[in-house]
């Protein structure tokens, strides 16, 4: 039961925020450590809860990383640490039910006999008791029913980038908040940016810390300085020039106005500067994030040849996508050429030329930040049709990428009663590039198709039909494989909703008429 939890691993999603974002330096963090606030969170057993609060690129998230790693090395067999970090860009840790998923999962991990409160949910009927619209109700009484467990050690949560969970977020800060006063054995951290309704329904009171970054500008700004020194020093053509280094840090310095991010942006640009070249692009580079995103953009539309297009076509791809995308995926979706949209080191060219705005980690594209994402959503380079027409291209695309790629026993297996646990996927995976089609297509047709007129797709006859009359039950198993068939039964309740029609009878019917 603890593995039906398991959308994602907190551990993975720490290591990959800090492998995307170049690496946790110690020194970036080492001050909030010696802060009394944080110190008077730490030590004072009434002190039980924690607000980090800043505005975009100021580092909220690797701070936390730190904490983490400083609380992981001094914690005790005693007590137990689990935390989540919360992504807007990702559909599955962009919301409360997430965050209880991966909380409540790091807690069995460490103390395994926690999960009878986990086993209770199944004992009561229930096949999946985490999925569907009940989700959080049964996970919420899971989680205060673990808190309340007199064997419960001394426990830290943390949550980062609360502004980022767009699902119940009310919900799960008055969770927070009310255990976080009930509680005497659970200390919370949260982070966020400045945001009102997050301050109104946290209602701080004495026993409660807020620690703002912009009120301790003095150590965000060293900390950042430490990085910029850090990264200076390892600028590939400049690395034997100490007296260059220095300009350029002097420059940095002046310009970072303590934002990591902005830092960060800058000097991956510096990477590729020939020496005589440094001091003029720092020249040129604006002081603010916004204005930065806004020469980063120019510079894709200066590229040469088709390139400013076909960067245009990705941006624009995944920045609508629900969740990160394969190399592959991006190939399939964004209306690349076919000579570079089956190739996935093609592919990643491309993505590479996207200005700094993304990354790529094994072969899965994300954004640099949350903000970028922002900027791009309103960028009208990127959308000049308006973003509805994408979320069509993207709906229509997954289509041509399905009906191309499912199949009966599309894995091969040969063996109609292995258990989908047992299966590996082959190499090459053939659902590789139609993954996410097969989970997200029809919630791209809603966006796009928003009145409340019925688009041509979604009548008799229409792509919609056609598709569920020639591949459902190759969906059907292809979603089995990527283990997300609940996916398929929310999909069909979307159009049910929509076109008041049963899907499930119609279907059904047909398979049985054309098998039997």
């Amino acid at each position: 039961c603890l593995q039906d939890l398991r959308t994602t691993d907190p551990r993975d999603d720490k290591k990959r925020i800090e492998e995307t974002k170049g690496g946790l330096l110690d020194d970036s963090y080492r001050w909030i450590l010696e802060h009394s606030e944080f110190q008077q969170w730490r030590d004072d057993k009434q002190s039980r809860f924690l607000w980090i609060k800043g505005d975009p690129g100021k580092g909220k998230t690797m701070l936390l990383c730190g904490i983490i790693n400083e609380l992981s090395r001094k914690k005790e067999t005693t007590t137990l640490l689990a935390y989540f970090f919360c992504q807007a860009t990702d559909e599955r840790i962009n919301n409360a039910t997430a965050v209880l998923r991966g909380l409540v999962y790091l807690l069995i991990d460490q103390q395994p006999s926690l999960a009878a409160h986990l086993r209770k949910q199944y004992d009561h009927g229930g096949e999946k008791p985490f999925d569907g619209v009940n989700g959080w109700a049964a996970l919420s009484t899971v989680f205060e029913n673990i808190l309340q467990d007199p064997g419960l050690k001394n426990t830290y949560l943390i949550i980062d980038a609360l502004d980022e969970c767009e699902i119940r977020l009310p919900q799960l800060l008055n969770l927070v908040v009310q255990s976080a006063s009930t509680f005497p054995r659970v200390k919370w951290i949260v982070s966020s940016r400045n945001k009102p309704d997050i301050e109104a329904r946290l209602r701080l009171d004495n026993a409660q810390i807020r620690l703002s970054l912009e009120l301790n500008e003095k150590h965000v700004s060293r900390a950042v300085e430490m990085f910029i020194d850090f990264k200076v020093s390892k600028l590939p053509l400049i690395i034997d020039d100490s007296a260059l280094q220095e300009t350029v840090r002097g420059q940095l310095y002046a310009k970072a106005s303590g934002t990591f991010l902005w830092a960060a942006l800058v000097l991956k640009e510096l990477e590729l500067v020939e020496s005589w070249d440094v001091l003029e692009v720092l020249q040129e580079v604006p002081s603010e994030l916004e204005p930065l995103y806004d020469r980063m953009m120019q510079q894709v539309q200066q590229l040469q040849r088709k390139d400013p297009e076909f960067c245009r076509l990705v941006l624009s791809t995944v920045t609508l996508a629900y969740r990160p995308l394969h190399l592959l995926e991006v190939g399939a979706l964004s209306s690349l050429p076919e000579k570079i949209s089956n190739n996935l080191d093609h592919v990643k060219k491309i993505v590479n030329k996207c200005g700094s705005f993304l990354t790529v980690r094994e072969d899965r594209t994300y954004f640099i930040h949350q903000s970028a994402k922002e900027f791009l959503s309103a960028d009208k380079f990127i959308f000049p049709p308006g973003i509805e027409d994408v979320h069509y291209t993207i709906f229509s695309r997954s289509l041509q990428v399905m009906s191309r790629t499912l199949r009966r026993d599309v894995y091969g297996l040969s063996a109609p009663g292995i258990s989908v646990d047992q299966v590996k996927p082959p190499d090459p995976d053939p659902l590789a590039a139609a993954g996410y089609s097969c989970l997200y297509w029809i919630d791209h047709l809603l966006d796009y198709n928003t009145k409340e007129s019925t688009s041509n797709d979604l009548k008799d006859s229409g792509s919609v039909d056609n598709f569920l009359r020639e591949n459902y039950l190759y969906w059907l198993e292809a979603l089995t494989l990527l283990k997300s068939l609940s996916t398929g039964v929310v999909i069909i309740r979307k159009l049910e909703n929509r076109l008041q029609v049963s899907f499930f009878l119609r279907y059904f019917t047909i398979l049985l008429r054309n098998h039997y």
